[in-house]
């Protein structure tokens, strides 16, 4: 356990120290933030709620040069399912990316290696400390903390709410949190004994088993009998054996569970995602019952867009309106998405009533076979990997060319001045990158103001090795931190190239000497 010390100069305080808070202090402290994290749970889960990553996310720890450590401590497969409803899984192997499958990775061990992270940057996690109050002030904020060590009071210049569905940050700042109650619920549970066996007929019955680490198997379970049971009702063994032998045939000779519970499909999304000095991320801003396994991967995309966001203000160098585009891309993000997971809870629930059961299993044949076409399955899948979250023009009134922000691709490129790499090994230090796409120096030696923006941008001239439609006459990009497309260039008028280009600087990596 860490306790709390001296904190009097800490930049950002994040609350909770789940995915989303560890990745959003690694973005801070990467960029040389002073950043505390809090968290009222004395030790890490040991439960996961949360058993995979989807492509996008793994892209971005690609980015920070951390794919390889999520790799060595998870299974890959090659697609993930829409619903339980439906017997047709996503194909996650067409997608445009380096890492076309989803990686089976529990949340634990997604916390451990982010928190490992953290430490290595200076990042101190302090455990047991639970925020109780919160004021703000014209320039900073104050959190009220009880802990191991008796009360105390961290004052930050941004606090990062990070804390869960039930928010204490939100709530403090008064965000509301609108949606729909719960209307079906799911049990979970990972046991030490199992009969796989019969895992194959569970399958089939709509169960979903995933083998975990420690020999644990984990089981979820929607018993037409039990949907409408609250989620707030503990779960027994006796219980889920019933339910396993009602919906499949048979218990799995399920025994030694480890951990038990019920869920909802409670549907909510903040208002805002900013307020004054106080921003959410996560759960604390979006929830939703886990079809397609969502949740914690959009937690994860939220930190990464508020990040180097937030590090811009506090070091200086942000646009007045920069750290604002935060609630504009990511509120709409978790607007598709809890939109999104509404309609395939229906897929879900339906079949389980008596009322529409027959002609809701008609529906999901149908679309069984809808997502068996390649055309369909590519869309959803990019969907549901993030693949093809792209960002309104910023800001809005400025043209745009249609890769504005777009995610840029982990392309391959050969350079002037190294080996060939691929784009995203550029971006493990979290600066944007400059990419003169005709493979000569001509940006480097046109892109005067980019000096005096020390430690914001690399710039580098390139061709990329593979032919690529979408960046067909593209003769100039910009690539934000987070690897979506700030600003990109099809003139091949130099004058005109430059004038883009510093608007694009001006508006995305601050004015200069700043």
């Amino acid at each position: 356990m860490t306790y709390l010390g001296r904190a009097g100069n800490t930049e950002v305080l994040v609350v909770g120290a789940g995915p989303a808070g560890l990745l959003v202090a690694c973005e801070l402290a990467l960029a040389g933030v002073r950043t505390r994290i809090v968290e009222k749970r004395v030790e890490p889960h040991r439960e996961s709620r949360a058993l995979n990553l989807h492509p996008r996310s793994i892209e971005l720890m690609d980015m920070r040069g951390l794919a390889e450590r999520f790799l060595a401590e998870g299974r890959t497969v090659p697609g993930w399912q829409f619903t339980a409803s439906l017997k047709q899984h996503l194909d996650f192997t067409v997608l445009d990316s380096r890492h076309p499958y989803a990686l089976l990775i529990a949340q634990s061990r997604t916390e451990a290696l982010l928190a490992r992270r953290a430490g290595e940057l200076g990042v101190r996690i302090h455990r047991g400390y639970e925020a109780v109050a919160l004021r703000q002030g014209a320039d900073s904020a104050e959190v009220d903390l009880t802990g191991p060590s008796g009360p105390a009071t961290v004052r930050a210049r941004y606090v990062v709410g990070c804390d869960g569905g039930r928010s204490f940050i939100r709530q403090a700042v008064g965000i509301g949190f609108p949606g729909t109650r719960e209307s079906m619920t799911a049990v979970v549970g990972d046991f030490a004994v199992a009969d796989h066996a019969d895992i194959d007929r569970a399958r089939r019955h709509g169960v979903l088993v995933a083998r975990l680490e420690a020999g644990l198997t984990r089981f979820v379970v929607m018993d037409p009998r039990r949907i409408r049971v609250p989620s707030t009702e503990p779960v027994t063994l006796e219980e889920f054996r019933t339910s396993l032998i009602r919906v499949c045939g048979t218990d799995c000779a399920i025994d030694e569970p480890r951990w038990l519970s019920r869920f909802g499909n409670t549907t909510r999304l903040a208002e805002a995602y900013r307020r004054g000095r106080v921003l959410l991320a996560g759960d604390a801003a979006h929830i939703h019952f886990p079809v397609g396994a969502q949740g914690l991967n959009t937690g994860l995309q939220d930190a990464m867009n508020l990040g180097w966001k937030l590090a811009a203000e506090v070091r200086g160098w942000a646009s007045p309106t920069l750290l604002d585009s935060y609630h504009t891309e990511r509120h709409a993000v978790g607007h598709a998405v809890t939109t999104g997971t509404r309609a395939q809870t229906l897929l879900v629930e339906l079949p389980l009533t008596e009322q529409y059961g027959r002609p809701a299993r008609i529906l999901c044949e149908l679309l069984d076979t809808f997502l068996g076409m390649e055309e369909a399955n590519r869309y959803v899948a990019d969907r549901i990997s993030a693949l093809d979250t792209a960002y309104p023009p910023f800001p809005p009134s400025c043209g745009a060319d249609p890769l504005t922000g777009r995610r840029m691709p982990d392309i391959s490129l050969t350079t002037t001045v190294s080996e060939p790499t691929h784009l995203y090994e550029l971006l493990h230090d979290g600066r944007f990158v400059l990419l003169n796409l005709n493979g000569n120096d001509e940006t480097r030696q046109q892109a005067a103001g980019v000096p005096s923006r020390p430690g914001r941008i690399r710039v580098l001239s390139a061709c990329p090795r593979d032919t690529r439609p979408d960046l067909d006459g593209v003769t100039e990009v910009l690539v934000r931190p987070d690897g979506h497309i700030a600003w990109a260039t099809r003139t091949t008028d130099a004058h005109a190239r430059q004038a883009e280009r510093n608007r694009a600087l001006s508006t995305w990596a601050g004015a200069q000497d700043r």
